[in-house]
């Protein structure tokens, strides 16, 4: 480890020179400055995709769910597009194509191009968990909401949709997680997040261990703090006798 230079982070972005307590101002910051920012960036794309995931994947994993064919087949062939096309393709088509087939997107910035297409890609996944959540319920349930005189959509709002979520918390902590590091692709649209300093600073500095492991920690960080508040709200709503739930 004594061929290794920390104080890379401390350094000045432009002229190299090695900042007092790694800070500077105005145009001058630091590659901990820079490497901050851009974990910034990440989390701001991986938060805001997974809203779009769990708000899009909850509706077509109810879709998929109902008695109304057309639906299913509405949920399932959502869920069957964006499954299947991989992630990076997918921004490519959002950046590239669908801008120059929709006029309107051209305003856009990338980086709501990049949550977009990093929110729906999940949102299939979502729309899986959600599906198996609310097959896992009693169909009882449905049946009572219903003789209750609740319509089809206050059931699922009001019966199915809480017991549901409470199953697939874990399923969908793992899919958080996984938003966190399939972020990593907005490089591909110079969103200035981890990765893309990663390889920029790597090629200014030639310090790619240092730079390396510390983004790194910074994923794993930013992974782990959303498996341990995921776990906190799973021990706080388990019900009891559920599936999923505790004893």
């Amino acid at each position: 480890m004594s061929n290794w230079d920390w104080q890379v982070f401390c350094k000045d972005t432009a002229t190299g020179d090695v900042l007092a307590g790694c800070m500077g101002s105005g145009q001058d910051i630091s590659y901990l400055q820079w490497m901050l920012s851009a974990w910034g960036w990440t989390l701001s794309v991986a938060l805001l995709a997974l809203l779009v995931a769990l708000v899009v994947g909850s509706v077509m994993g109810v879709l998929r769910t109902t008695p109304v064919k057309g639906l299913v087949f509405l949920g399932n062939a959502w869920t069957e597009l964006f499954r299947n096309i991989p992630l990076l393709v997918q921004i490519f088509l959002w950046y590239h194509v669908l801008p120059a087939l929709v006029p309107p997107l051209k305003g856009l910035p990338s980086f709501v191009l990049v949550v977009l297409a990093l929110g729906l890609f999940t949102s299939a996944r979502v729309a899986e968990q959600v599906k198996a959540g609310i097959q896992a319920l009693p169909k009882g349930q449905r049946y009572a909401g219903l003789a209750m005189g609740l319509t089809l959509p206050q059931t699922y709002r009001y019966v199915l949709l809480p017991m549901a979520f409470r199953i697939v918390i874990p399923p969908l902590t793992s899919e958080s997680m996984n938003i966190i590091k399939n972020s990593s692709v907005a490089f591909a649209v110079s969103i200035a997040e981890l990765t893309m300093f990663a390889m920029q600073a790597q090629e200014e500095t030639s310090r790619g261990i240092e730079i390396y492991l510390a983004v790194s920690v910074l994923y794993f960080v930013s992974a782990f703090t959303i498996n341990r508040i995921a776990h906190f709200i799973e021990q706080r709503v388990q019900v009891p006798g559920m599936i999923g739930g505790g004893k």
